[in-house]
């Protein structure tokens, strides 16, 4: 499933409490220790409890005095900094996390900076991307384990590898179906047309560029998708694939499984296509998130919580969520591994990953924020509900909400 689909669909929730980091502790010091018991609660998504048990087993014989519940997160990990600001010393130990919260959650004092040695093994033997994604302000605080893009899914009876390679290509020739009501998958038209959200480190509050000409050129290419009659607007670009309406559609590893049950022997996967934008030829480029897990900074077993999450994001607990769920490896000895180098989602997800192909999300606590206006903007645009001629004027509100404390 789509951790970060979902957290882009999602209304902001403004977290409260932030004199609760005064009084956190921290995730790298604790009495306890792999000698002392400890009983610890891990959240995970609903389809991923049952491998993760398995996952936990094997950690349980390393560290036998530690004791895992694995449970479903409340309301999934899009939701994380919902669920845990409800109520962080109710929470998981750990829990999984998208790394566009992790900003939020770090200010709010429910999560903590990972120890020295962790963070040093981490920005060693971690993809940069991975390693950047779960840093905030300097400091790492999450555990990485997957990364996840968009990319181009279609029918290889239908179409060539070479008519992906464009829009123009794919459009006049084929039928692709994706959703203009989210901004997750349409938003990064702006990177192409050359803008920045938040700066080019994505944690500059003033450092957003798409107030400008640049900003209604990616306007401009959105609302002229409305007559391309190779693109079909749909919520559902899964059953329309099923139906035969479309021949490829945006999507992310999460779904991979599905779209190969759907094409069959027909399935083929590929890298985003070049899309003319402001009159020039750029690459269309994704959101590239960053799952991985925290430690609740309340927890009362910090030692053994930080070596559970190092543990479920290692190596052979990585290729287990690969050959499980599709979730692309971010470290680099199981990114290299015959498993994943063998995988066409995988390789073109990695692929995606490179700087140039695609963002990382933003960790400001503004990110929130921003999911909830960016949904409207595009969504108008597409429909015509926004004029071009009031773009500027758009762009500019939308420019000054989000960069505001």
């Amino acid at each position: 499933m789509s951790f970060f689909k979902k957290a882009a669909l999602s209304s902001a929730v403004v977290l409260a409490a932030l004199s609760l980091s005064a009084c956190s502790k921290s995730s790298s010091s604790s009495s306890s220790t792999a000698d002392k018991k400890a009983s610890l609660t891990l959240w995970v998504d609903t389809e991923q409890v049952p491998y993760y048990k398995d996952i936990v087993k094997d950690f349980h014989k390393k560290y036998p005095n530690i004791t895992v519940k694995v449970t479903q997160s409340p309301n999934g990990s899009a939701n994380a900094k919902t669920d845990v600001g409800k109520d962080a010393s109710k929470a998981a130990d750990v829990f999984e996390v998208p790394n566009d919260q992790l900003g939020q959650m770090a200010n709010a004092g429910y999560i903590n900076p990972l120890s020295p040695s962790d963070t040093a093994n981490i920005k060693k033997n971690y993809v940069s991307q991975a390693s950047k994604g779960v840093t905030w302000k300097g400091k790492v605080y999450a555990y990485p384990y997957a990364q996840q893009a968009d990319t181009i899914y279609y029918n290889k009876s239908k179409l060539s590898a070479n008519d992906v390679k464009d829009w123009d290509t794919l459009t006049s020739k084929g039928v692709l179906a994706t959703d203009f009501t989210n901004a997750y998958t349409i938003w990064p038209i702006f990177f192409s047309a050359g803008t920045t959200l938040y700066g080019e480190n994505g944690e500059n509050l003033k450092g957003s560029t798409f107030n400008s000409q640049n900003g209604v050129n990616a306007l401009t290419w959105i609302a002229k998708q409305k007559s391309n009659k190779g693109v079909m607007q749909t919520s559902n670009a899964l059953n329309q694939l099923k139906k035969g309406n479309a021949n490829a559609i945006m999507d992310g590893p999460w779904n991979a499984a599905n779209i190969k049950k759907i094409l069959g022997k027909n399935f083929a996967v590929a890298k985003y296509p070049t899309v003319t934008v402001g009159g020039k030829k750029k690459q269309l480029e994704a959101f590239l998130g960053i799952e991985g897990f925290a430690v609740n900074s309340h927890t009362s077993n910090a030692k053994a919580a930080s070596q559970l999450a190092a543990y479920i994001t290692n190596k052979k607990s990585q290729l287990i969520a690969h050959e499980k769920a599709g979730q692309i490896p971010v470290l680099k000895s199981a990114v290299n591994s015959s498993a994943v180098q063998n995988d066409p989602v995988a390789k073109a997800v990695i692929e995606m990953a490179q700087p140039g192909n695609s963002v990382l999300q933003p960790k400001l606590p503004q990110m929130a924020t921003f999911w909830d206006g960016a949904t409207p903007l595009i969504s108008g645009t597409y429909d015509g509900k926004i004029k071009p001629s009031q773009y500027k004027a758009q762009l500019a509100k939308f420019s000054k909400k989000i960069s505001q404390k």
